[in-house]
Formats: structure tokens, C-alpha cells, sequence
């Protein structure tokens, strides 16, 4: 078993899960994720301080403000808002941190779509929580068609390793 799939295991087998970048005014990957770890069975909390509720459960402003600690923190967001979530992590003790990026886990393939920090990843890695540095929950969690087509081309070509 590669890295990827390796820490991909790890964060599926936790329970509860935040998903931080929801949105309530279009269609996001973020959206289908939460949807996905719902269907599923996890315990999942919405987070964007922007909005109070999502799928007509609550949403949270941050991390802090969800009232029990989440196991993992998926992150679709501007990388700059990455970086708050993951010291927010950090001093919550969360151990599973996973960075959406579209064009799976190779640095700086795709600059504008990615939710990755590089500063982020190394507080990560200093602070002992298991990162996943791009890709996207929904390739391996019950894909659909366009999903798995990803997840295929983006391994085919190398880009979904994980150092």
C-alpha cells in the first residue's frame, strides 16, 4: 500500500469530521464531500463563518465553536484560511488534517485550486497530525464516474504521492 492510501485510511476510520469551506451559494466539491461523509454514516459538522446553518444542520464558525472536538478536518479553502484552520487543529488536538487540491497531491500543479499550504503541511508534520496534501475525499469515498476518472489519471501520471 502506497503513503496516499495509507493516510486515506487513517482518515476515513476516524468518526467525526469537520468539513471546513461549505458553502451555501453554489455547488462545491466541499458541499458533495459533506454530503458524502454524512451518507456514509460519519458524524459531520459544516464550518464557514459566514453561515449559520448547511443541509439544514448547523454550521459552525470555526473549529472552536463545534461542541465536541472532531477526529479529522477536511479543508476546501484558500490556502491562507488553511493555515488559521490548522493551528486551530493543532491547539485542539485533531490529528488528521486533509487539504483538498484538484489536481491531486503534486506541489504547485495547480496554484489557483488548491487548498494546500506548504506552512500549513509542516505544522502538521511538526505538531504529530497526519496530513493529506491535496486530492479530494470524494475520489475515494463512494466516487462517482467523474471521481474515479480522476483519481485514475491523476495516479496514472504520478500525481497522487505523497512524501
Amino acid at each position: 500500500m502506497n503513503k496516499l492510501d495509507s493516510l486515506v485510511q487513517g482518515f476515513l476510520a476516524q468518526k467525526k469530521i469537520a468539513v471546513v469551506g461549505v458553502s451555501d451559494k453554489r455547488d462545491t466539491g466541499c458541499n458533495l464531500a459533506y454530503k458524502n461523509f454524512k451518507e456514509a454514516g460519519y458524524q459531520v459538522y459544516a464550518v464557514n463563518p459566514r453561515i449559520s446553518t448547511f443541509e439544514g444542520d448547523p454550521c459552525y464558525a470555526d473549529l472552536k465553536s463545534i461542541p465536541e472536538k472532531p477526529d479529522a478536518v477536511f479543508l476546501l479553502t484558500n490556502p491562507k484560511v488553511t493555515e488559521q484552520v490548522v493551528q486551530q487543529c493543532v491547539d485542539l488536538g485533531v490529528k488528521h488534517v486533509w487539504m483538498h487540491c484538484m489536481m491531486g497531491t503534486k506541489p504547485g500543479l495547480a496554484q489557483g485550486m488548491t487548498s494546500v499550504s506548504q506552512p500549513a503541511v509542516e505544522m502538521c508534520k511538526a505538531n504529530g497530525i497526519a496530513v493529506i496534501p491535496g486530492s479530494c475525499p470524494n475520489q475515494f469515498l463512494n466516487p462517482d464516474g467523474g471521481h474515479k476518472f480522476m483519481r485514475g489519471m491523476w495516479k496514472l501520471f504520478g500525481f497522487m504521492r505523497v512524501n
